[in-house]
C-alpha cells in the first residue's frame, strides 16, 4: 500500500486528472512544481508562489547539501520551516546536478564522488546518503532515488549501463528509505530513447515497489520529437494507479504533449529563468519584453489572470523595468510565468475532466505555433 493515496477522478484517452493526498496538503494532478533550487523559487516569496496556485514545489539536494548544508537546514527545523513553505516539497536526488554541474565527478558502483562547483571541496553521494539528506535532514515529502542520468547522446550500451546502475541504486535507496508514514519514495525509469531499456527499467522498479514513478533521462538534448516518441510508450510501462512524474519538463507544449500521454507531474526552471531574462509565457506563446514594440503597450500580459503580475501591470511598464534592469521586472515576470504555468495545469485538469483534451490540445498547439513555441 502506497503511503500517499492517489485518486484518479477522470480520464480522457491516456490523460488523467486527480489528487495525490499528502499530510501537508493535496496535490492536484496534472501538477507543475516550481523549482526552488536553493531553498527559494528564484525571485519570488512563498506567498507569491502560493498566490500563483502551486500545490507543491521542488527542492534541490545537490545545491542545499553544499550550501547552507543539509545538516544546517536540519538544525534549523527542516526545509519547510527554513523557507516558510508549509505545503508539500519534492526533492530531487542530486544525481543530475552531480553529472552536469560539477567540475569533476566519478561514478562507481558504491557512490558518485564530485567536486563542489562553489569551492572545489570533495563530496561523496551514495544512494543511502541521498536518502539521508532528503528524508532525514531536509525533511521532504516526496523523496527521489539516486540515479545516473546518462548524458545525451548515448548509444544503447551506455544507456543500458546507466539504467542498470540506476536500478541497483533504486534497490539500495528503497532499503535506506525503509517504511515511513509521512514521506513517499519515487523510483526513476531510465533507458534514454531505447524502448527495451525503458521496459526493463520499469520492470525492475515495479519489482522493488515505489510510491510513485518518474521518467528520467529526457529533456537532456534529444529534442521535442524524440521525447514525444519515448512518451508514446514509457508512461504506459509504469503502474497506472500511481503518479507518473516527467523530470525537468518543460516548455508548455512539452507539458501538454506529455499530459496527453499519461504523465501527472512536472518540474522545470523555465518559468523563473525566462522571467529573469525578460521573457513572458502567454497563451499565444512566449514574448520578449525587451522588444521596442512594447514600449507604449498599455495592455497587461493577461487581463483575465488572478495574478497581479499578469493583470495589474502594463507591458509598457514591464518593458521599462526590463530595459532599466530593475529587479522588480525580474520579480513580476517570474511571478507571471509561474502563474501562467499553474493556469495551464488548471486548464488541462478541466479539459480532461470535461472530455475536451483533444480540442484543447489542438487549440493550444495552434496558438503556440504562431510564435514558434
Amino acid at each position: 500500500m502506497a503511503v500517499f493515496p492517489f485518486r484518479i477522478d477522470a480520464r480522457d484517452g491516456a490523460a488523467r486528472t486527480g489528487v495525490m493526498e499528502t499530510p501537508r496538503g493535496e496535490i492536484r494532478t496534472p501538477a507543475f512544481m516550481p523549482v526552488g533550487t536553493a531553498g527559494t523559487v528564484k525571485a519570488l516569496t512563498v506567498d507569491q508562489v502560493r498566490q500563483a496556485q502551486a500545490d507543491i514545489i521542488l527542492g534541490n539536494t545537490y545545491h542545499l547539501m553544499l550550501r547552507p548544508t543539509a545538516e544546517r537546514v536540519a538544525r534549523l527545523g527542516g526545509l519547510h520551516r527554513f523557507m516558510r513553505w508549509d505545503g508539500p516539497i519534492l526533492t530531487d536526488s542530486g544525481g543530475f546536478q552531480v553529472m552536469s554541474l560539477s567540475k569533476i565527478s566519478k561514478v562507481k558502483e558504491e557512490a558518485v564522488t564530485f567536486q563542489s562547483h562553489i569551492d572545489g571541496s570533495r563530496h561523496v553521494l551514495s544512494p543511502e546518503r541521498s536518502i539521508e539528506i532528503q528524508a532525514d535532514l531536509l525533511g521532504s515529502d516526496i523523496v527521489m532515488q539516486l540515479d545516473e542520468c546518462v548524458a545525451w547522446p548515448a548509444d544503447e550500451a551506455r544507456a543500458a549501463e546507466g539504467m542498470r546502475l540506476s536500478a541497483r541504486w533504486a534497490k539500495r535507496s528503497k532499503a535506506a528509505f525503509g517504511s515511513r508514514e509521512r514521506q513517499a519514495l519515487f523510483g526513476i525509469q531510465q533507458g534514454s530513447v531505447y524502448e527495451p531499456l525503458r521496459r526493463e527499467s520499469a520492470e525492475r522498479l515495479i519489482e522493488i515497489g515505489f510510491d510513485g514513478y518518474a521518467i528520467g533521462g529526457l529533456a537532456v538534448g534529444e529534442g521535442h520529437e524524440a521525447m514525444c516518441e519515448v512518451l508514446d510508450y514509457a508512461p504506459g510501462m509504469l503502474p497506472d494507479e500511481r503518479p507518473r512524474y516527467l523530470m525537468g519538463v518543460g516548455k508548455p507544449m512539452d507539458i501538454v504533449e506529455a499530459v496527453a500521454r499519461g504523465v501527472d507531474m512536472f518540474d522545470c526552471v523555465l518559468p523563473t529563468r525566462s522571467g529573469r531574462h525578460g521573457q513572458a509565457w502567454t497563451w499565444d506563446g512566449p514574448i520578449n519584453l525587451k522588444n521596442a514594440s512594447f514600449a507604449e503597450d498599455e495592455s497587461p500580459l493577461d487581463a483575465a489572470s488572478a495574478s497581479p503580475a499578469s493583470s495589474a501591470y502594463s507591458k509598457a511598464y514591464l518593458h521599462h523595468l526590463v530595459r532599466a534592469n530593475e529587479i522588480l521586472g525580474q520579480v513580476l515576470l517570474s511571478w507571471h510565468n509561474v502563474a501562467f504555468f499553474e493556469s495551464l495545469m488548471a486548464e488541462l485538469r478541466s479539459a480532461i475532466a470535461g472530455g475536451r483534451l483533444a480540442a484543447f490540445h489542438k487549440s493550444f498547439a495552434e496558438r503556440q505555433r504562431r510564435r514558434g513555441a
